[in-house]
């Protein structure tokens, strides 16, 4: 079974809080996991942050929004607690509790009123919580930079897709200093560069390495000319840049070979360059940040 969004949660939530008892959002969890049949995977699947489990965030969205409407209190810290209206709401027999229904309620009226103005007339997706809504806008901002990022290594000359590879390369750890890495790198000027790059600051370990400007997808003899090319110069490590992508044969023979051989086509090369700011400029930053509890406590 798929992970139910946050509004399918809220009323079997509820439900299991109808024992007026004061429960955990974790122990809420474990029973509606089992209510709805989740597998272990699809309960440890993650937000694309990798900060916290989807279902985990959607429990939590479902008791905030409830309890925004009146459904729920939080009696301590940490614990939540149906309240009479949540009880009057089951009386009822609901056969969903959605955002449609808690608009009866003026408390909700108001916070959603001021959600909206915090969107700023952005289609809402009910289906998704806050934090799954600003982080698909996130991936989608950098889908789009990847694409033009992608175009730009095309169309740029082959000395400077030559700097950016080194750049990239340096700002992940490797090469030592960009005066270093350039004396190692850039032995030919074929539309790409190849060349041996250290490991590390100490030069321990050497990796050689071939960075080509492809258009089509790069396929298996060209990753078995490279790994000949490895074994020529007794190199145990390997990187292959393109700016394409690689054919399923090509990505199979890699992985099987003795010598170790690291593929990055250029999404992952784009994704590298955001990541390690190269090429990129920062336009806004945002901190999403959560209530500490612990600073509401007196000593």
């Amino acid at each position: 079974m798929a992970i139910p969004d946050y509004q399918s949660i809220m009323l079997p939530l509820l439900k299991y809080s109808s024992d007026k008892k004061e429960h955990s959002v974790h122990e809420a969890v474990d029973v509606l996991a089992e209510q709805f049949k989740l597998t272990n995977e699809e309960r440890k699947e993650l937000l694309p942050s990798g900060q916290q489990e989807i279902f985990v965030n959607r429990v939590g969205w479902a008791r905030t929004y409830m309890k925004k409407a009146g459904l729920l209190i939080t009696p301590k810290r940490g614990l939540f607690e149906i309240t009479e209206r949540g009880l009057n709401v089951l009386k009822e027999n609901p056969s969903r509790i959605d955002n449609n229904l808690l608009m009866q309620f003026d408390e909700f009226k108001e916070f959603r009123k001021r959600k909206r103005k915090l969107e700023d007339g952005t289609a809402i997706d009910n289906s998704k919580t806050p934090e799954e809504e600003f982080e698909a806008a996130y991936e989608n901002l950098r889908s789009e930079l990847t694409g033009e990022v992608i175009h730009q290594l095309k169309e740029c000359p082959p000395s400077l897709f030559e700097k950016i590879v080194v750049e990239v390369l340096v700002k992940m750890g490797y090469g030592g200093t960009l005066k270093d890495a350039g004396k190692a790198i850039g032995k030919s000027g074929d539309e790409g560069i190849d060349g041996i790059i250290k490991e590390d600051r100490l030069g321990l370990d050497i990796i050689y390495i071939q960075a080509k400007r492809w258009e089509n997808t790069v396929g298996r003899p060209e990753i078995q000319k490279f790994a000949g090319a490895l074994q020529g110069q007794r190199a145990k490590k390997g990187i292959f840049i393109s700016t394409s992508d690689y054919s399923k044969e090509a990505v199979d023979f890699a992985s099987k070979i003795e010598t170790k051989i690291i593929l990055i086509d250029g999404e992952k090369l784009s994704e590298y360059m955001m990541d390690f700011n190269v090429g990129v400029t920062n336009v806004s930053t945002f901190e999403l940040k959560k209530i500490d509890l612990d600073y509401f406590i007196e000593d």
